[in-house]
């Protein structure tokens, strides 16, 4: 018949040993659980970065598209001040007639500051606060947008390699409950154990503030 003293070890390495079996389950578990986030992220990452990508490409049309107008407009206004200089009022007409839409309140702004007697008036139209080019505005709006969808990216990054981080832990996780198991003494058993919690605790912790991704 087993003794008090023999029962007392045993009961000691069976509760030990449900422990690190506790200790590997969860751990594995673990393990697959930031792996498949740490994919789905990188997932998200890729369709942030596209989606960038594609931001910054109509944001480059936008502001092509501001740069020819700016163009169009200085080229009819020049065509308009060297005819009205000349005294050739039909041809100043003509030209002041097809005025872009964006151009005329600034132009009509200017003129009203009588820029020919005034010497504090603005130098020309383009230094009127009525000249707005809406796809100049579009372009900024879209350079906007493109670095919050670049700060998207650096984001999903960064979480994709904190669940990778994670993985690390439970590795750690799994050592020191494998080892635990081969070391013969017993307090030497526990302490490894004990060590083994303590990471599987605060990587769970950690893990628990982190962004859950399921669509990809």
């Amino acid at each position: 018949m087993a003794t008090a003293a023999e029962e007392k070890p045993s009961r000691g390495r069976t509760a030990q040993e449900v422990l690190v079996t506790v200790l590997l389950v969860v751990a594995a578990l673990g393990t697959s659980w930031s792996s498949y986030q740490a994919t789905r992220w990188n997932g998200e990452q890729a369709k942030a970065a596209s989606r960038t990508n594609a931001i910054r490409i109509d944001a480059a049309r936008a502001q092509g598209l501001s740069q020819a107008q700016s163009q169009v407009d200085v080229a009819t206004f020049i065509a308009w001040a060297d005819a009205d200089r000349r005294g050739e009022a039909a041809v100043a007409a003509f030209y002041a007639h097809r005025f872009r839409a964006e151009f005329r309140p600034a132009f009509d702004a200017w003129m009203a500051t009588r820029p020919l007697t005034n010497p504090d008036a603005p130098p020309s139209p383009f230094a009127m606060p009525q000249y707005q080019l809406a796809s100049r505005q579009e372009a900024a709006r879209l350079d906007a947008a493109a670095e919050a969808s670049a700060a998207e990216v650096r984001r999903d990054i960064q979480i994709a390699g904190n669940y990778v981080l994670t993985v690390v832990l439970y590795a750690v996780v799994l050592f020191f409950a494998g080892m635990s198991t081969k070391i013969a003494n017993q307090r030497l058993r526990w302490i490894l154990a004990g060590a083994g919690c303590l990471v599987l605790v605060g990587a769970i912790a950690w893990i628990a503030t982190f962004p859950i991704s399921f669509h990809v």
